[in-house]
């Protein structure tokens, strides 16, 4: 490996996972996760990762993808309880030449070109327009949306903050979990239901509705006990609002490309998000279903996306690096 190679980040609301790349084209080496609570901030736990992991390596530049909004070179990760902060302060703190943070859907919509077929599972739609954008969406500690739109000088990345729009509900059950959200926490966003916390909400609000008593259950015991009705039941409505804000997404953004959807959640519930109304809520949206019938949708089963979107970052933006 270079001796100066670049330093890679993805850091969301529970782990910061980090990686050393030798390059544009290198592979993604020293992959290590952090828990993200566990530090003051996110030079912090940056420092962390090269203190244990790379003592012997001084990075050339970096890229840290973030979980919140990135404005003006300022970040603030939503999910994480860390202090707003700037660019340049990481930076000297780190001691790096060239630094840029940007939000974490932006880092996994650059990677989208990049995924091969390996790297997805198809979800429904036919075969995607090459000249179109692109769009992903992902519900993990919360929920991220971007955009990808193909330009003269290559693909032009659209970050936001769509995971706070409002919840997408349809059915009159739906409906009914979303009037008790928007009853305890005075808003009903769509982030509020998709996302880890979200899915334990959709399990509760659920007993609510069913007269029933119910301990609450993380995200990750509703979908071990994918067995239990009621698990069953929260899961199919995740899976169900999931299509909903997918197709949403694919009409704002025009996304006859693809609409990919990653996360920590939906790789470990591909039978389920198979067996769901996921692509029929995708689709069923008056008068525009043709339109929508020929846009493909996968999951996004790769490893590390956002580490290889935030290296695609690097090497548009260094002057001595060639634009991949």
């Amino acid at each position: 490996m270079n001796s100066e190679p670049w330093l890679v980040g993805d850091i969301g609301g529970t782990n910061a996972r980090f990686a050393l790349v030798d390059g544009p084209d290198g592979v993604p080496t020293r992959v290590e996760s952090l828990p993200t609570r566990d530090h003051a901030g996110l030079a912090e736990v940056a420092a962390a990762y090269l203190a244990r992991y790379a003592p012997d390596v001084r990075p050339s530049a970096a890229c840290l993808a973030v979980a919140g909004p990135v404005t003006n070179r300022t970040y603030h990760l939503t999910n994480a309880g860390w202090p707003r902060g700037t660019e340049e302060e990481v930076r000297a703190h780190l001691g790096l030449a060239h630094l840029e943070i940007i939000n974490d859907f932006e880092a996994l919509a650059l990677s989208l070109p990049r995924l091969g077929e390996d790297d997805l599972i198809p979800l429904g739609g036919t075969a995607p327009d090459p000249a179109a954008p692109l769009a992903v969406v992902g519900p993990g500690t919360g929920l991220g949306v971007a955009g990808l739109v193909p330009t003269a000088g290559g693909w032009a990345p659209l970050p936001g903050e769509g995971g706070q729009v409002d919840a997408p509900a349809a059915t009159d059950r739906e409906l009914e979990v979303a009037r008790l959200l928007r009853a305890e926490r005075g808003v009903a966003n769509a982030e509020d239901l998709l996302s880890g916390d979200g899915l334990g909400r959709i399990h509760r609000y659920l007993a609510v509705l069913d007269g029933a008593s119910a301990a609450p259950l993380t995200a990750q015991e509703i979908v071990e006990r994918r067995d239990d009705p009621r698990c069953a039941e929260a899961l199919h409505m995740f899976c169900a609002l999931l299509g909903s804000l997918a197709g949403n997404v694919a009409l704002t953004l025009g996304a006859r490309g693809g609409v990919f959807v990653g996360g920590g959640i939906l790789p470990r519930i591909v039978d389920v998000l198979r067996g769901s109304a996921f692509r029929a809520r995708f689709e069923g949206k008056p008068p525009v279903e043709d339109y929508l019938r020929g846009i493909p949708t996968a999951l996004i089963v790769h490893p590390g996306p956002a580490l290889a979107g935030a290296t695609l970052r690097l090497a548009q933006s260094l002057p001595e690096t060639e634009p991949a």
